[in-house]
């Protein structure tokens, strides 16, 4: 329990059997958290046998996709107060949790941990992490006028406010479309400054061309059929008016 609020950490893993053992050892170590769900998402090492070794919950989902493996952890929960999604590559530094979970506890439906160049390790975003962040941040701003700083992957939510987004992507588009639906709804949402390092290993995102070029899709294609839907909904609800 936190603050007594019952927290839960989602956490996606693809062969990340180098780091899942310091990311679940973190989490313990850190105290903050009741369940630890992972996710492997059609590893091909001992991710899930190293997770289950440390106390966390696993589930399989064969089909791969960020967004469809957060959403098979999520189908695992049942009930809690606060889910938090949790890096499987070492990137994060755990210990700065409380700040997002605290954001939580003082109101916020969404905390979103935004990567501050200061705080940021040498190496810890790619160049195409960099271009691809700015963009998608770029269009959110342009479309929706919201001062969106970061697509952070380290971010707290409150699970009631969680199932009201309703979210759907189930590869790269996760985070950005958990952030429109989010602004598109009115939730109270913060940003929260935390630090990246450099992951453990070789990212299946931005460690390839092919995955660079799959999540700058992902994201694109997310920001603009939300901005598609949300135009015609404006427009269904002015002609129901009339």
């Amino acid at each position: 329990m936190y603050k007594s609020r019952q927290v839960c950490a989602v956490i996606p893993a693809r062969d990340e059997a180098e780091a899942i053992g310091r990311v679940l050892s973190a989490l313990n170590a850190a105290g903050t958290v009741d369940r630890a769900i992972v996710c492997d998402n059609g590893s091909r090492d001992a991710t899930a046998a190293i997770a289950r070794g440390l106390g966390a919950e696993t589930v399989d989902e064969s089909r791969v996709g960020y967004g469809a493996a957060c959403l098979r952890a999520l189908s695992q929960i049942g009930y809690c107060d606060i889910v938090v999604f949790v890096d499987a590559d070492d990137s994060l530094q755990l210990d700065e949790m409380p700040a997002l979970l605290d954001a939580i506890v003082d109101g916020a439906d969404l905390a979103i941990g935004i990567r501050v160049r200061q705080w940021r390790e040498q190496g810890s975003m790619t160049l195409a992490q960099h271009i691809g962040n700015r963009i998608a941040g770029g269009l959110i701003r342009l479309i929706w006028r919201q001062p969106v700083s970061d697509l952070g992957p380290f971010r707290a939510i409150r699970f009631d406010r969680l199932g009201q987004l309703q979210l759907r992507d189930r590869r790269f588009g996760w985070n950005v479309e958990m952030q429109i639906r989010a602004i598109q709804q009115g939730l109270n949402w913060v940003e929260v400054p935390v630090h990246s390092r450099r992951r453990i290993g070789r990212s299946k995102i931005s460690g390839t061309p092919g995955g660079v070029a799959r999540a700058g899709f992902d994201m694109i294609s997310t920001i603009l059929r939300l901005a598609l839907n949300n135009r015609s909904s404006g427009r269904q609800n002015h002609l129901t008016d009339q």
